[in-house]
């Protein structure tokens, strides 16, 4: 069945790595019968600060409170031009595949910036005008899959389990589980290329075939089975049950690993 697929990029350079992965992942997608819509932030000279300028119409014009402006204008329909066009993307996308270098072990302020501006309240956060109630697995963007697709600089041992660097998806875990988890979306694991400082041509097109093969199971493969706020597992919705996932601690006890006979986590998409 044919999907839509929003590709953001966060790159200054269309001759990079990343610049050819997006070619990549717009071929393929298109090759599997899928619609594809593209946000390349540079390309579109993307404003990055989230301010005074992103609201044309103030709630309180004598204090800017990001979060309470931000609410106005998404309920009252005064978002800026450029903010309105990305959500209308979101909207239509059943998954969305960000792909960026990892500077500073996260994602470029650009690519920041666009999340800042376009997960508004009311839409990504604040649901429904529901505060907390619908975060975590719920939200505007549930039903939606999202991959984060990076290239690394450091060579891979350098991010294994005891690697110096942390673990990848530790280290993203601020923007699976705390930004597109916590707005809904159904988050898959982390396709990452390492040392990309250098890859020699025969790596490269390993590491372009293994590409093409994470976009062909985009709607299929197992996303990370991060709990949801909303299933038993956090009664007061802040804290888990003392009965789960005992003596874990971090980030792994927010991470279901028990797998339902039926072969799918518990929580995940069905």
């Amino acid at each position: 069945m044919s999907k839509t697929v929003l590709i953001v990029v966060a790159h200054p350079d269309p001759a990079s790595l990343n610049g050819a992965l997006k070619e990549i992942a717009i071929s393929e997608l298109r090759e599997l019968g899928h619609r594809v819509l593209l946000s390349d932030l540079y390309g579109m000279g993307w404003k990055a600060p989230f301010d005074g300028g992103d609201f044309l119409d103030r709630r309180d014009p004598t204090r800017l409170s990001l979060v309470t402006e931000s609410g106005h204008a998404y309920a009252s329909g005064t978002q800026t031009p450029d903010v309105m066009a990305e959500q209308e993307k979101l909207a239509a996308a059943d998954a969305v595949i960000f792909q960026f270098p990892l500077w500073w072990f996260s994602m470029p302020a650009i690519l920041k910036g666009w999340v800042d501006r376009v997960f508004a309240y009311g839409l990504a956060y604040g649901y429904k005008n529901a505060g907390n109630q619908y975060r975590y697995g719920d939200g505007g963007f549930a039903g939606k899959r999202a991959l984060l697709s990076t290239t690394v600089g450091g060579p891979a041992i350098d991010y294994s389990p005891r690697g110096i660097n942390g673990p990848l998806e530790d280290l993203l875990f601020h923007i699976t589980h705390g930004t597109l988890f916590f707005a809904g979306m159904t988050v898959l694991p982390t396709h990452a290329i390492y040392a990309v400082d250098r890859l020699e041509r025969e790596a490269a097109d390993d590491a372009f075939m293994r590409w093409r093969g994470r976009l062909r199971g985009l709607f299929t493969d197992a996303p990370i089975p991060f709990r949801h706020q909303n299933a038993g597992d956090y009664p007061d919705r802040h804290v888990l049950d003392e009965s789960v996932a005992p003596g874990v601690r971090g980030f792994a006890a927010h991470v279901d690993t028990r797998v339902h006979t039926e072969g799918q986590p518990r929580g995940s998409e069905t």
